[in-house]
C-alpha cells in the first residue's frame, strides 16, 4: 500500500523550510554587531585616507 501523506502538513514543512533558509541569509546579511560595522568603517576610512595620500597630482600641462 501506498503511504498517505498530509498535503497540507508537507506545504507547511515547505514553507518552514523556506523561511529557515530566508533566515538564515538575512543573518548573514544583517548579524554584524555594533563593533564589526564601525571596525569595518574604520578600516575603509583608513583605506581611502592611505589612497589619497599617495595620490599625486597632476600638473595643468
Amino acid at each position: 500500500m501506498a503511504e498517505i501523506v498530509n498535503l497540507r502538513a508537507v506545504r507547511k514543512a515547505k514553507q518552514r523550510a523556506g523561511a529557515q533558509a530566508e533566515a538564515a541569509a538575512n543573518r548573514a546579511k544583517f548579524g554584524r554587531t555594533a563593533g564589526q560595522k564601525a571596525l569595518e568603517d574604520a578600516e575603509a576610512a583608513r583605506a581611502a585616507a592611505r589612497l589619497a595620500g599617495l595620490r599625486r597630482e597632476r600638473d595643468p600641462d
